[in-house]
């Protein structure tokens, strides 16, 4: 049987100023584990410094993939730093922009019109009960999968935070949403307490 310890960093509060030692994480954890796929929640300043990072620390081979906010949701929270997205792009990474699988979809409008809580709502506020970027970690790993750009089964380390920059990662065996419960959260890198 093989056992596998690493310590785990916990923040005193979530928030952006942690992204730069919770990008370093996500780095050790893709180089320890051989790992070919970077999933963060991003406007834009989050993956492109992961861009940079991948770059400079010669993780040529590591797929990056930055997820926005879906549009529908630009009004509230304003939109992505096309700019910062761009340049991400130039570096290598792939930008994703589409609808959310846990909130802010179809079931969501339907919760808004006529009331009551649909079940993936529950999954997403049982998340929540961890951290926020505990739910969108598990969020963007399916939703990188459903876009083609994670293959299904495969480990990926998801980077979100909450409210901006990151602050929570994760090494999560990668599922598409219609297989929402084959995916696996694997291992907890950080997170804010």
């Amino acid at each position: 049987m093989s056992v596998h310890s690493r310590e785990t960093v916990y923040f005193e509060e979530g928030g952006p100023q942690h992204t730069d030692q919770t990008l370093a994480l996500a780095l050790e954890a893709l180089r320890e584990r051989n790992l070919g796929y970077l999933v963060v929640a991003s406007g834009g300043e989050t993956v492109l410094q992961a861009a940079r990072r991948i770059r400079d620390d010669g993780l040529a081979a590591v797929q990056l993939i930055g997820v926005t906010l879906q549009a529908g949701t630009w009004q509230t929270y304003g939109e992505p730093d096309w700019g910062q997205l761009d340049e991400a792009r130039e570096l290598g990474a792939a930008i994703l922009t589409c609808t959310h699988s846990l909130m802010g979809n179809v079931e969501s409008a339907i919760r808004s019109k006529f009331g009551g809580i649909p079940p993936v709502e529950l999954i997403a506020h049982t998340l929540y009960m961890f951290s926020q970027g505990t739910k969108v970690a598990v969020e963007i790993t399916m939703t990188a999968v459903d876009a083609g750009l994670v293959p299904a089964g495969r480990d990926v380390v998801a980077v979100a935070g909450t409210g901006g920059g990151a602050d929570t990662a994760y090494v999560i065996t990668a599922a598409s949403t219609v297989d929402c419960f084959d995916l696996r959260v694997k291992e907890l890198l950080c997170k804010p307490f």
